[in-house]
């Protein structure tokens, strides 16, 4: 028997690239590997639905298309190691398996605080038993939540702390503005005042130094003295990419695994890289080589690469996603098409005002890149209309 195609990561981007290589025509085997017991199912929801009570386990789970289901799948197992020279990868069992082509798509962990205090009582949010761990620590009555980080996952933790009765719940965060980063000033000043209108409070300019408590935690010390009451502490900042198997090899692994135009890795045509684990250059900007956490980027590169995987490249264009991102929080959401952070010097109004549903188109050089909804459905709708604008724009380096 030929040996398979491996995929390393059995979550979403996982399923996605076996979806893909079946309809980009390999019929061989493929084999699945994840560290985690479950079936792939999706994510966004644990810091939402999941977290509030309002989803069971069994609404996330992805349903796989039928060209996979004779795929071999082994969960609950941790690839230790790769040799790519050997085409080999070994489990954490001591097995090794050998493959014909590989798929790397083993995603992301929780970056974790380096201060001195209690381990118990501090949360991330990233798997399933995440989700249900904090949910049990958020509904014991009076709760006082610290969330460190005020990205996507903090902002929505806070907004779900708070309709679930929290007593108290505050964002730390070091940067003067939740979600700046992919925001910008405009829209990330509009956001803060939402959640403050909505009772969360907030620490900007100051970070964690450490958390008091003898076995758990009971208060979070900030660099600038402050204390603040926890009963909960959610560390939400940022990610880490699950690469050390990959050690040895003579990858980039600096951010993720670092990819040419068409998702291959270190210039083998035999491994790719797909979701949030790929360091890739978008051909549709300014081709530097960037990970990108959206929701769409799994099936955006699994179907690239499969094609690459496969040998069905032939003319295929480099790849050039358009990102999608949103955000549910409180009783608004965030809808964006595009690439608003390379824009965010330049951010306009579009449509609506910062106090309602509101619009702003983010550009470089004059060209819109990015647009970013913030408000009720009518806003996420007008900003789905820019989608095919943003498509038809000329990549930023031509």
């Amino acid at each position: 028997m030929s040996a398979p195609i491996v995929v390393a990561g059995a979550s979403m981007g996982g399923l996605r690239a076996a979806e893909q290589l079946r309809a980009a025509g390999w019929t061989g085997a493929i084999t699945l590997v994840g560290d985690e017991p479950h079936m792939p199912y999706n994510r966004p929801p644990l810091s939402k639905e999941v977290l509030a009570g309002q989803a069971p386990f069994e609404s996330l789970v992805f349903r796989p298309r039928a060209s996979v289901a004779d795929v071999t799948w082994r969960l609950g197992t941790r690839i230790a190691a790769a040799d790519l020279d050997r085409r080999t990868v070994g489990l954490d069992d001591g097995e090794t398996l050998s493959y014909a082509g590989l798929v790397v798509a083993t995603g992301m962990r929780p970056r974790r605080l380096n201060c001195p205090g209690p381990r118990a009582g501090r949360h991330t949010v990233r798997t399933l038993a995440d989700a249900q761990g904090l949910r049990e620590a958020l509904t014991r009555p009076g709760a006082r939540v610290v969330v460190v980080g005020a990205g996507f996952i903090g902002c929505e933790v806070a907004a779900t702390a708070v309709a679930l009765g929290a007593a108290e719940v505050t964002v730390v965060d070091p940067l003067p503005l939740p979600m700046i980063g992919p925001l910008g000033e405009l829209l990330a000043g509009a956001l803060l005042k939402r959640h403050e209108e909505r009772g969360v409070r907030f620490a900007l300019g100051t970070g964690v130094a450490g958390f008091e408590g003898d076995t758990t935690v009971t208060g979070a010390v900030l660099t600038d003295g402050t204390v603040l009451p926890a009963d909960v502490v959610v560390e939400s900042v940022g990610s880490l990419a699950n690469t050390e198997w990959l050690d040895g090899n003579g990858l980039d692994l600096t951010d993720g695994v670092l990819t040419d135009e068409h998702l291959r890795v270190g210039g083998r045509p035999d491994v790719v890289a797909v979701g949030d684990v790929a360091r890739f250059p978008n051909a549709r900007y300014d081709g530097v080589p960037r990970r990108v956490e959206h929701w769409s980027i799994p099936t955006d590169t699994a179907k690239h690469a499969a094609r690459v995987l496969t040998g069905k490249d032939a003319g295929l264009a480099p790849f050039a996603p358009l990102p999608t991102f949103w955000s549910d929080q409180h009783d608004f959401r965030l809808q964006s098409f595009g690439a608003p952070a390379l824009g965010r010097e330049d951010v306009r109004v579009l449509d609506g005002d910062l106090d309602g549903d509101v619009l702003a188109g983010y550009h470089t050089g004059g060209r819109l890149v990015g647009v970013v909804a913030l408000g009720g459905r009518a806003a996420a709708a007008t900003a789905a209309r820019y989608r095919a604008e943003l498509l038809k724009q000329p990549a930023l380096t031509a």
